[in-house]
């Protein structure tokens, strides 16, 4: 094992997790989803000594994005996205942060192929596609750790929306079957609304993937 460890902050209009993994005695962190407020998320994590080194988008909803760029220019670490999410990224009425009253786009310094395996600071994931809540959405597999980041893609026995641009409820619903239901039941699942479940749970018990 990796001897991996995540941290939780809830921030923004949609109450949304933002998570840093980073290992045990270690200050370095890769910081996913920095939904609201850059400023805040760099000071929070520099009070308890953590340094960001790596930035990873599960997808461009603006509820996931709005603080990442302010979080690049303050920690100079890079931010990282799937390939297919380019168009939500960089489009501020596609990623909705236009009706949401604060239109906001970035752009990542990396977009990456799905399978694409990221090292930052010693720490391994894999990007695996899961399109449906948005063309592009993915998460991240910390495997040796046994760690899943499932953004909008996954949640305890619900799934994303797929009623906003791009969004798919079949495509959604395979993208879980095909991508994520194959990982290890005891695979923990860290979504990006509400609490953390595991694949087992959720092949036994997320109507919505029956």
């Amino acid at each position: 094992m990796a001897n991996l460890k995540i941290g939780r902050m809830v921030l923004g209009i949609c109450q949304t997790n933002c998570y840093f993994v980073y290992r045990e005695g270690c200050v370095d962190v890769i910081f996913i989803d920095p939904a609201d407020s850059g400023d805040y998320i760099y000071e929070s994590l520099k009070e308890k000594g953590f340094q960001v080194k790596g930035i990873l988008l599960t997808h461009g909803h603006f509820d996931h994005i709005w603080g990442s760029e302010r979080l690049r220019e303050l920690s100079g670490a890079k931010i990282y996205a799937y390939k297919e999410e380019k168009a939500l990224c960089e489009d501020s009425v596609k990623n909705v942060s236009e009706q949401a009253g604060r239109a906001y786009t970035v752009v990542p310094d990396e977009y990456l192929e799905d399978g694409a395996r990221i090292t930052i600071a010693g720490m391994t994931c894999r990007l695996i596609a899961t399109p449906g809540h948005t063309i592009g959405g993915c998460c991240y597999y910390f495997e040796e750790d046994r760690m899943l980041i499932s953004g909008d893609t996954l949640f305890q026995e619900s799934v994303g929306r797929t009623d906003l641009p791009t969004g798919s409820m079949s495509t959604l619903t395979r993208s879980i079957k095909e991508r994520l239901y194959v990982l290890p039941d005891e695979v923990k699942v860290y979504p990006g609304h509400g609490e953390p479940t595991e694949i087992g749970w959720e092949k036994k018990y997320n109507a919505f993937c029956q």
